[in-house]
């Protein structure tokens, strides 16, 4: 009988396989890269990496070199510690999205209690006999509120996260039928209403739903739909779930993460630079940008958790010890 001891040294460590976790780590390292590029694309007219074929000179190369660099930061990785298991790289990724989600999931909770409270005092005209006409004309303006309200709430729920340890769907979740609540209740019963609280339900509920699904993926959440899947072997099942990750899931993820951050009219780039704001302008919350940035978020997330999952299918095509069953898993 082994004690924890040997059972951490087996998780830890296993058989070389140089070819999976360069793979893995190099799809990480080139993220990375590219969300670096898309900084100096929209903040610094970079020309892109692309921009080598165009005459863009120095920067262009720069940023090739960046991508290249990514790369080669995985390799390193792999080759300093070469005979670190599969299960043990799957389980330091899933930790790292897991402690990003759980940020996330503070800065939309404090992102939405101050901004929802923000915008009912600029509805009923509180800001400026409170605080001045000052503070109330920085107060109406999104791009101020951006940069120096929602900047610095997103920075604490990062450092809160570092905290605690639970990832908040629930509690999101309870929020957002609470918030409902209050709507049924205040326009039903006091016959009164306002943009933001509607703006605050969608920015919550997309954020529940996205953000959670990389933490759905990790525990199979996600439906599958298949005729023969369940009959497999555990083995046959990684083949599978490895094809499956690099055909439809890390591609997908790239797809979305290129058409995001494609220049500074993108979906996602324009709306942040300009801190775009709701039809409902002043009356209603300034949070849309950052529903926007939500959809390259769920991307990144489920990028990261899909390498974590590719190293677990490859670990299970191998045998490796340490198969987490789930309980979907475990049904089968």
């Amino acid at each position: 009988m082994t004690d924890s001891n040997d059972n951490n040294k087996i998780l830890r460590e296993g058989d070389p396989a140089f070819g999976s976790r360069i793979f893995g780590w190099s799809m990480l390292g080139l993220l990375l890269a590219f969300l670096i590029n898309n900084v100096l694309d929209v903040g610094f007219d970079y020309p892109g990496i692309f921009g080598i074929f165009r005459g863009g000179g120095g920067a262009a190369w720069l940023q090739m070199a960046i991508c290249l660099l990514g790369i080669a930061l995985a390799v390193g990785l792999v080759l300093r510690y070469p005979r670190r298991s599969l299960r043990y790289e799957a389980h330091l990724i899933h930790a790292f999205n897991v402690y990003f989600i759980r940020a996330l999931f503070w800065a939309v909770f404090l992102c939405g209690i101050v901004d929802a409270t923000l915008s009912f005092m600029r509805v009923e005209a509180f800001i400026e006999p409170l605080m001045g006409e000052a503070a109330a004309r920085n107060l109406g303006r999104a791009n101020w509120v951006g940069t120096w309200i929602h900047m610095p709430l997103i920075v604490l729920g990062f450092i809160v996260a570092l905290f605690t340890r639970t990832l908040g769907f629930v509690w999101l979740a309870l929020l957002i039928v609470v918030a409902e609540l209050l709507i049924v209740i205040s326009r039903f019963v006091f016959s009164y209403e306002q943009a933001l609280m509607g703006d605050l339900v969608r920015y919550w509920y997309a954020a529940l739903f996205l953000f959670a699904s990389a933490y759905t993926l990790f525990d199979e959440g996600h439906v599958r739909v298949d005729i023969l899947y369940a009959s497999f072997g555990r083995r046959k099942k990684g083949i599978i779930n490895a094809i499956g990750t690099i055909l439809l899931g890390i591609t997908t993820c790239w797809v979305i993460i290129g058409i995001s951050f494609n220049g500074k009219q993108s979906i996602v780039n324009a709306p942040v630079m300009n801190f775009e704001v709701s039809q409902a302008g002043p009356f209603g919350m300034f949070t849309k940008y950052q529903m926007a940035a939500f959809i390259a978020l769920f991307a990144i997330t489920m990028m990261i958790q899909f390498v974590s999952y590719f190293f677990d299918a490859i670990a299970d095509k191998r045998g490796e010890p340490g198969h987490r069953e789930t309980d979907t898993s475990a049904a089968h």
